[in-house]
C-alpha cells in the first residue's frame, strides 16, 4: 500500500497512493497485532490531510492497486490535482467514475520524458519497464537536492508492451548528482537477473500447444502483456480467448482506449466458449490469488454460469503465490485434481510461466551502478528485503543506505538557505 511524502520548502509530494490486499481468510477473524478486520487496506493519511493546503500535487507512477487503489476513497481528504501518464489516467477515471468523482478529480495527463513543476518539486518522468503498461520513474529535483525514484521496475529487453528498457537513460543519471535513490526491493533477495515476459510469452505457447482439451490461465488482471501473449497464442494455436471476471474485461477496455492493445488481436463473447469444442478453448479466468468470489473459484466448484470443466482439461497458474494465500490456493487446486483436471503452477515446471515485474539483485546492481547516488533507500518488501536491497548499494559503491519502517522519516539533504515558512531548518525529506 505505497504512499510516499517528499517535502520541501513547506510544501509536500504524495507519490502513489495505494491498497493492499488482506487474506480472504484472516480478514474474518480478529488479529493480535491490532490490524483492522478488513478485505482492503490503505496507509494511514492522517500526517498529510491535517495539512492538505501543504499538499501540491499527487503523483501515480503505475496502476497496480498497490499505487493507484486507495486514491478514489482516500482523495476528498487531500482535494489537490493528480498527474500521472495517459494509460495510469484512463485506469484512474473509471475507477473515479465508479464512485461519481470522475468531474472532481483534475487528473492531469503527462506524457512519458516530461518535465513538470509542481509546487517547489521539478519532476522528469522516466519511461521503466514493469509488468503493466506505461510505468515510470521520476527523478524528484528541488534546491536541496535530487531523489530518483524507481517505483516498480525491472530490467526487460522484450517487454510485450512499451518499449524496451533502456540503460543509457539511466546512466546519463549519474552526472546529475542524485542525492537519494528510492529503490524497489521485492526480488532483492533473488541472485541474477529476471526473466522477461517474451520468455514467458514462449513457455505459455508451449504448455498450450500440448493441451489436448479447454485451457485456462489465470493470473494478475493487470498483466496487460501477459494478456496480449495469451491473446496470441490463441491465434497461433486456433483457439479462441475469452476474459472470465470484471477486472479483465475493464483491462482490455484500458489497454484497447490508450492504443495497448493490438487491433488485429480477438476477445470473443464469453458467452459463447461453453459451446465450443474442447480443444478451441483458451481462457483467462480472474482468481489466481485463490479469492472465493473470483471466475476461477465457481471453476473449481463447478458453478460458473458460462463454462464447465471437465476432465483433461488444464488450469494454469501463471502467477506467483503472495504470501498469505496459501492455503486458499492450495484448496482450490484440490478441487481441480479431485475432478481430474490438470493443474500447473510455476513451482510444478521448470518453464517460466510466470515472470515477476520486479528486480533481482543483478538488476539492482546495475542501477546502483549506472545511478551512482549518495544515499540508497530501499523500499517495497519486508524487513530482510529492505536490509538485502541495502546490501547490494553498499556493495555497488552507494556511501550510506537508509532502512526504516512505515512512517519513518528520512531527511534527505539540507537546503542551503533558510525558506519562508518551513521550520528554521530546510531539508528535503522523505516519509514512508
Amino acid at each position: 500500500m505505497n504512499l510516499n511524502l517528499y517535502g520541501h520548502a513547506g510544501q509536500w509530494l504524495m507519490v502513489d497512493c495505494g491498497v493492499t490486499f488482506n487474506s480472504p481468510l484472516s480478514a474474518q477473524y480478529s488479529t493480535v497485532d491490532g490490524t483492522p478486520n478488513a478485505e482492503v487496506l490503505a496507509a494511514d493519511p492522517t500526517f498529510i490531510s491535517q495539512q492538505k493546503e501543504n499538499l501540491c500535487g499527487i503523483v501515480i507512477t503505475h496502476a497496480h492497486e498497490d499505487h493507484i487503489g486507495a486514491l478514489p476513497q482516500l482523495w476528498q481528504r487531500f482535494n489537490c490535482p493528480v498527474y500521472t501518464t495517459p494509460f495510469t489516467a484512463e485506469v484512474l477515471r473509471r475507477k473515479l467514475s465508479g464512485l461519481g468523482l470522475a468531474d472532481k478529480v483534475p487528473v492531469i495527463e503527462v506524457l512519458s520524458g516530461a518535465t513538470i513543476n509542481i509546487g517547489p518539486f521539478c519532476l522528469h518522468w522516466l519511461a521503466i519497464t514493469h509488468s503493466i503498461p506505461d510505468p515510470h520513474a521520476l527523478v524528484i529535483k528541488t534546491l536541496a537536492g535530487t531523489v530518483f525514484h524507481t517505483a516498480d521496475w525491472k530490467i526487460d529487453a522484450s517487454p510485450i508492451t512499451g518499449r524496451a528498457f533502456k540503460s543509457t537513460i539511466f546512466k546519463r543519471l549519474a552526472q546529475h548528482n542524485i542525492t537519494a535513490m528510492v529503490c524497489d526491493s521485492t526480488n532483492a533477495l533473488r541472485e541474477g537477473f529476471s526473466l522477461s515476459e517474451a520468455d514467458c510469452h514462449n513457455a505459455l505457447l508451449q504448455v498450450v500447444k500440448a493441451a489436448s482439451g479447454r485451457v485456462v490461465v489465470t493470473g494478475f488482471s493487470s498483466n496487460v502483456g501477459r494478456l496480449i501473449s495469451l491473446a496470441r497464442i490463441a491465434a497461433q494455436t486456433g483457439r479462441y480467448l475469452a476474459l472470465l471476471g470484471r477486472s479483465l474485461d475493464n483491462m482490455v477496455g484500458v489497454a484497447r482506449a490508450t492504443g495497448y492493445w493490438p487491433d488485429e488481436l480477438t476477445v470473443v463473447d464469453a458467452s459463447h466458449i461453453g459451446y465450443l469444442p474442447k480443444e478451441e478453448v483458451l481462457v483467462i479466468a480472474t482468481g489466481s490469488q485463490g479469492e472465493p468470489r473470483a471466475a476461477l473459484s465457481r471453476l473449481a466448484d463447478d458453478n460458473h454460469p458460462l463454462l464447465l470443466l471437465e476432465q483433461g482439461d488444464l488450469v494454469v497458474f501463471s502467477s506467483i503465490i503472495i504470501p498469505g494465500n496459501e492455503m486458499l490456493i492450495s484448496r482450490l487446486v484440490e478441487k481441480f485434481n479431485a475432478r481430474n483436471i490438470q493443474t500447473l503452477q510455476s513451482h510444478d515446471t521448470e518453464l517460466p510461466i510466470h515472470v515477476s515485474g520486479h528486480p533481482n539483485r543483478g538488476e539492482l546492481d546495475l542501477l546502483y551502478r549506472w545511478v551512482q547516488p549518495q544515499i540508497a533507500v530501499p523500499v517495497h518488501g519486508e524487513a530482510a528485503h529492505l536490509a538485502a536491497n541495502a546490501d547490494v548499494a553498499k556493495a555497488a559503491g552507494v556511501p550510506q543506505q537508509l532502512t526504516g519502517l512505515n512512517g519513518d522519516l528520512f531527511v534527505l539533504a539540507p537546503v542551503p538557505r533558510l525558506w519562508p515558512g518551513f521550520v528554521k531548518a530546510g531539508r528535503i525529506a522523505l516519509v514512508r
